[in-house]
């Protein structure tokens, strides 16, 4: 099978007990030219010797690092791939994984990146369900909202890896979200409806600890990446980690879902609300906007802060371009809106429907 070298790298620090378990994930994979590379920190568990019995596959690099972040440079500045990824001590890829990523990213060209579906599993390896969260790309919400891509099955262009400038190796939780974004605001990532990738739920696990202080850092990088003092994914990162005391709880529990739910105004079902917000990568191609609306209404468009297009539009599907080559942040305002009558439980003020917004 001809296609580009896949580099994958595992950062590794006392995980001896998960290590096998990845390695066999990812020499088991159906796609023959993988080049594998294990970035060790100085583990004192058995770490080294689960490695050295593989030692003819993969490429074992003990040396000492300051975290997370710079030992995934380091061994990303070591690889020969044209396509990156990075899979954790104690977590899994799923068999086909590779083989789907680079058939993606040749399919898509413009894609900076491709990322799939996965699964949760628990430390003995059990099947925990699916990861909840995993959506098809949407700059919006990885901007200002939340981390939608699960990290273990994100495979990069390395060319794109360099030119948004590697992992920022000053941050400990948010690192992957924030070379996501950064990936995103240069070129659209491209999501494939597979299952792809496992993360392993643990106590140690980094990703259900930190408390205050992954709460600061992801609010430091949402700040930074939306330009936003207070952006709606800082407050649902405190809400999340503080929720509050019985029957306190209950209640942010309310307001997680209904921000998640609300924040921009595009609902899962395609519905928009008369106020929605949408982000493009830039292109040299207009953006198209497609949609269908349940009545006649004028949307107003703003690009960027400035008007861009007011139009009518009629009952039925429509559709128009707005000539925006740099990264477009759009704002859809909608004339009239209605509550679904269908649903007494469904208390949304819905304006239109959204088909597909991008420069295709």
């Amino acid at each position: 099978m001809d296609g580009p070298l896949v580099t994958i790298v595992t950062p590794s620090l006392n995980q001896g007990r998960f290590l096998r378990a990845a390695i066999e994930s990812v020499l088991s994979q159906d796609y023959p030219r993988i080049e594998y590379l294990i970035q060790d920190g100085g583990s004192t568990d058995e770490t080294r010797a689960v490695a050295a019995e593989y030692s003819s596959r993969l490429t074992f690099v003990p040396e000492p690092d300051r975290g997370q972040s710079h030992a995934l440079n380091k061994g990303f500045a070591r690889a020969r791939g044209e396509v990156l990824a990075w899979i954790n001590a104690d977590d899994l890829l799923l068999a086909g994984a590779v083989s789907a990523a680079v058939e993606a990213l040749a399919g898509h060209p413009e894609a900076g990146a491709v990322y799939g579906d996965g699964i949760r599993i628990d430390e003995a390896g059990r099947k925990l369900g699916r990861f909840p969260f995993t959506e098809p790309f949407n700059l919006w919400k990885l901007v200002h909202l939340y981390d939608y891509v699960l990290q273990q099955t994100l495979f990069m262009r390395r060319s794109e890896f360099e030119a948004a400038g590697r992992l920022d190796e000053s941050l400990h939780y948010a690192l992957d979200w924030d070379l996501l974004i950064r990936l995103g605001l240069r070129r659209p990532l491209v999501f494939i409806p597979k299952m792809m990738g496992a993360i392993r739920e643990h106590p140690a696990a980094k990703s259900f600890r930190g408390g205050r202080a992954r709460v600061a850092e992801i609010a430091r990088v949402l700040r930074r990446h939306s330009g936003k003092r207070w952006p709606p994914g800082a407050v649902l990162a405190a809400l999340e980690t503080w929720r509050g005391p019985f029957p306190v709880h209950i209640a942010t529990g309310r307001w997680i879902e209904r921000l998640r739910r609300e924040a921009q105004g595009l609902y899962r079902d395609g519905w928009a609300a008369p106020r929605m917000r949408y982000m493009v990568p830039p292109g040299e191609r207009p953006i198209r906007v497609r949609g269908a609306a349940p009545a006649p209404l004028v949307l107003a468009v703003y690009s960027n802060g400035r008007l861009a297009t007011r139009r009518p539009v009629e009952a039925g599907c429509f559709e128009f371009e707005l000539d925006e080559p740099g990264p477009a942040h759009l704002e859809f305002r909608a004339s009239r809106s209605f509550r679904p009558s269908s649903n007494e439980q469904d208390g949304r003020r819905l304006a239109w429907v959204v088909r597909a917004i991008g420069r295709d």
